[in-house]
């Protein structure tokens, strides 16, 4: 059962019409909190679903564009009183072959929603975060930013990218007294997953998104201590062992059990 004070709090999705991001709005849902949930597809996954009135917001939002994040933050934080307790920034995408037969064109809209969206997200978030006390971003990252993997290079870069900014922020905004996190998973099921790299063959796609989404719900709206002060997270037992081998691991030894992991 929500609390009142839980009742008053709200958090904005990307990403949020399938997989991850709505998983996780169902579960802040129920948490109690107001849900904005934005997508470049339309959202309605909630039209079956039992929703009070007015505790879900839904939008259009391709991340790749400045003016849709300030027009989809102006327009949920409007049914908010301006507050924003928690941005999941969860929208990217992937492509997979070797580099050199990659579309040039394909790369560049992996890259502008991978890292220039989720930057922009993150600073358009920044005014409404920093009004509300005890605010929370989380991003969605990945554990092939423990070493780079093969067949998934632009997606893996791309998570690096975003495992710096979130390092950065954390640092940056901690003067606002705002919490930065990223999680870093194993593959989940939902489309990301759907790519021929070799590391879904050897490693399996086995976590759920819903699995995601209870990290996700859990750092938003029931951290633990040790919860807040890590800044990136995992979510299975084998991304959680790889990401502590690879904290102690030299880079040779990181590339050596990569390449024998993913081939």
């Amino acid at each position: 059962m929500p609390t009142s004070q839980e009742r008053n709090k709200c958090i904005f999705i990307s990403g949020g019409a399938s997989g991850i991001g709505m998983e996780t709005a169902k579960r802040m849902l129920d948490h109690g909190w107001t849900v904005g949930c934005y997508d470049i597809v339309p959202v309605e996954w909630h039209q079956n679903e039992d929703i009070e009135e007015g505790q879900l917001i839904t939008g259009h939002l391709d991340v790749r564009s400045w003016e849709d994040w300030e027009n989809a933050m102006k327009d949920f934080t409007s049914h908010t009183g301006g507050r924003l307790d928690g941005f999941f920034n969860n929208a990217g995408v992937i492509i997979d072959g070797r580099l050199e037969d990659q579309d040039p064109e394909r790369i560049q809209w992996i890259l502008d929603i991978n890292c220039v969206g989720v930057t922009y997200g993150a600073k358009a978030a920044h005014p409404y975060l920093d009004r509300t006390k005890d605010s929370v971003i989380v991003s969605m990252g990945s554990a092939s930013a423990i070493y780079g993997q093969p067949e998934i290079s632009t997606y893996s870069a791309s998570k690096f990218y975003v495992k710096g900014l979130t390092e950065a922020l954390s640092l940056e905004w901690a003067k606002n007294k705002i919490r930065v996190h990223s999680l870093a998973p194993l593959w989940a099921k939902t489309k990301v997953a759907e790519v021929n790299a070799r590391s879904t063959r050897t490693l399996g796609v086995r976590l759920e998104p819903g699995d995601v989404a209870d990290v996700a719900a859990k750092l938003f709206a029931e951290p633990s201590f040790y919860d807040k002060l890590r800044v990136h997270h995992g979510v299975s037992v084998p991304d959680k062992v790889l990401k502590t081998l690879a904290d102690f691991s030299p880079d040779l030894m990181k590339r050596f059990s990569t390449k024998l992991l993913v081939g």
